[in-house]
């Protein structure tokens, strides 16, 4: 069992569609009225149905105030990771400390160099990621001396100013799934931001993955409870007899939800569905009950 120990978040996973971007807005709405703590879109700047995804981070906070608004997660080789740190560091000052940034290493290469973006093989997309994480937090870190130089072979930085510094300490969520990634993951990020949908074996993939991470950070001189455990969660649904995961009667979500915080130290649950009667009945019904049993079992 792995309890990690962070307390515990619940939010959205919206898709941003462009044919109905007032619903989009209208669930990050809901979700800040109704207590949810984080509002996080999909980003696939190649794809022509979706609001790109930095537009619309800057008008849902615009448009709330309490939650906490991430990409889920950012593609990196769409967005030049100092253009990055300056625009994160912004929309954190603007919003009063509500953004996190979810990151990727890239997918869809095809697509990707189509816009411009470079092609990488999978072990050179991970090279660029652990660049990127250090040129992002070396620009945000105002208060070390002289310019951000980067002599790397991704994104070489002859001289950058650095700032301006976030209003909170923003934390880098990574989505990962093979073991380079979860390494990395475990040495330089904050988080880990993967789709339960996407795991190999479901939740019994999560024991080995959870590993990886914590060897990784353990070996760069970390505690592993220093990374975050977080979970997307795509097919969802409120029914009155228990279908699988998350597809059942709220006890059933209070359960399951319990269980991954405290055998696998998942302690974000992000909800995907688009549907504002879920997100208000994750708000109302389950999240409470999570924590209350949660906190119970923690003594």
């Amino acid at each position: 069992m792995t309890d990690y120990g962070h307390d515990l978040l619940f939010g959205l996973f919206v898709t941003p569609s462009a044919t109905n971007a007032q619903h989009v807005l209208d669930l990050a709405v809901t979700a800040d009225r109704a207590g949810l703590d984080l509002v996080t879109f999909q980003d696939h700047p190649y794809q022509p149905a979706f609001l790109d995804t930095w537009t619309l981070l800057s008008y849902a906070a615009a448009r709330t105030e309490r939650v906490r608004l991430s990409g889920n997660v950012l593609s990196l080789p769409l967005r030049p990771p100092a253009v990055l740190a300056r625009a994160a560091a912004s929309l954190d000052i603007l919003s009063g400390g509500r953004f996190e940034l979810g990151l990727g290493a890239g997918a869809f290469w095809d697509a990707i160099a189509a816009m411009g973006g470079r092609r990488l093989t999978a072990s050179q997309a991970v090279d660029a990621l652990r660049e990127a994480i250090a040129i992002i937090r070396d620009l945000w870190n105002t208060e070390a001396t002289g310019r951000v130089r980067h002599e790397g072979p991704y994104y070489p930085m002859a001289g950058a100013k650095r700032g301006p510094r976030p209003a909170h300490d923003i934390d880098i969520w990574v989505g990962a799934y093979k073991p380079r990634m979860l390494a990395l993951t475990g040495a330089v990020a904050d988080g880990w931001l993967p789709t339960l949908d996407y795991l190999p074996e479901g939740v019994a993939s999560l024991p080995g993955l959870n590993a990886r991470i914590d060897e990784a950070a353990t070996r760069a001189g970390r505690d592993p409870a220093a990374v975050r455990r977080l979970m997307n969660f795509m097919n969802v649904r409120f029914s009155p007899t228990s279908q699988g995961m998350l597809d059942g009667p709220p006890g059933q979500w209070v359960e399951q939800l319990a269980d991954l915080a405290l055998t696998h130290g998942i302690t974000a649950f992000i909800v995907g569905g688009d549907d504002p009667a879920v997100a208000e009945r994750l708000a109302a019904e389950v999240a409470p009950a999570v924590r209350d049993l949660v906190r119970r079992e923690r003594g």
